[in-house]
């Protein structure tokens, strides 16, 4: 059986008045007597009355404008489920009057991203999702948000002086001590541990936090961790690098890489020869051959995918319907293993 369907002509025949008068009520506008209004009220609250945001966004034929911040898929692969997630959420959202367009910066450079925020800020936007790779720059840009009234969400990782307002992703620091845990369960209690920051951004210093907070809270005496950073401009001689932190931290017996790259040590290592127990971040394609192979153990999923999709929707549903953005929407942790990774390879 459908539920049925009510209308303000139904309403008003319930609530003994005029369909005006049921209208103002319900857009709070112009003078109701505080008798009609208790009966309109009490009659929406029995039937539990929604109104149309649909029809009523259509009679406005308003068009909005929303312009997306990420980095270029091009210069790092892990972004690529973003722009489908993007552009699923602009496909279902468009026929509402919703433009979208995707301005991409260079992930390793902050001047990008000032750059790509400026010309968003000249194109007079209603809303802006980025992905805030760089702190301070994307610290300004939210306050310029501010000052102009332009919705503004973040996802992947959000800003430390912000919270967590109108940010889509995970609980990084949790995501760093289901990281520890995993290691801690396939390692003995006097193993060497490294942890390695490839590009650094801040989102990686919050896993890295959580993962030293496990051990921390666990063990009496601490594990010894060693944490080393490579740096965009050390990328050319990368393999070398990380060749000589291996040598000169040769009782290492598991590694946790804080991004993407997890396929760069794995590679490295099997060419060597080398045993060494990795855990990592993301579903690139690289990642997940090593993962069947066995060369890396597990892989957290981060969801870019759902990411980008829900700040799309959040922001439409915004501008579009009125509804309000949640503060936050923290992701769940996926553990990813060589047995359950056809379910989310796609």
């Amino acid at each position: 059986m459908t539920e049925k369907k009510y209308t303000i002509k139904d309403i008003a025949k319930l609530a003994g008045v005029s369909k005006g008068t049921v209208d103002r009520v319900i857009h709070n506008r112009g003078r109701v007597s505080k008798e009609a209004c208790e009966k309109v009220n009490q009659v929406i609250a029995e039937i539990d009355y929604q109104p149309n945001l649909i029809a009523r966004n259509l009679k406005k034929n308003k068009i909005y404008r929303i312009y997306s911040l990420i980095p270029d898929a091009k210069l790092d692969h892990y972004w690529w489920p973003t722009i489908k997630g993007i552009d699923q959420a602009l496909k279902e959202f468009k026929p509402f009057g919703l433009i979208l367009e995707k301005l991409y910066f260079d992930p390793k450079e902050s001047k990008s991203f000032q750059e790509q925020s400026d010309l968003a800020l000249s194109l007079n936007p209603d809303a802006i999702l980025m992905a805030p790779v760089f702190h301070k720059e994307s610290l300004d840009l939210f306050e310029k948000c501010k000052e102009r009234s332009i919705v503004i969400a973040s996802f992947n990782n959000h800003i430390d002086k912000l919270g967590l307002e109108n940010f889509i992703g995970q609980d990084l620091i949790q995501s760093g001590r289901v990281a520890a845990g995993l290691i801690d369960k396939i390692t003995n209690k006097k193993c060497h541990i490294g942890i390695l920051h490839i590009n650094e951004e801040s989102h990686m210093k919050n896993k890295e936090k959580g993962f030293r907070s496990y051990f921390k809270e666990k063990y009496k005496k601490p594990k010894e961790i060693v944490t080393y950073s490579l740096t965009s401009n050390e990328n050319v001689n990368l393999k070398d690098k990380i060749s000589q932190f291996l040598k000169k931290n040769a009782g290492i017996s598991a590694i946790f890489v804080t991004n993407s790259k997890a396929y760069l040590i794995a590679n490295l290592l099997k060419n060597e020869n080398k045993k060494i127990m990795i855990v990592g971040y993301d579903l690139l394609n690289e990642n997940i051959k090593l993962l069947k192979n066995g060369d890396i153990e597990f892989l957290i999923h981060q969801k870019p995918y759902r990411q980008a999709y829900l700040g799309v929707s959040y922001l439409a549903e915004n501008l579009l319907f009125g509804k309000k953005i949640p503060s936050q929407n923290l992701l769940p942790i996926d553990i990813i293993t060589a047995e359950n990774v056809k379910y989310y390879a796609n």
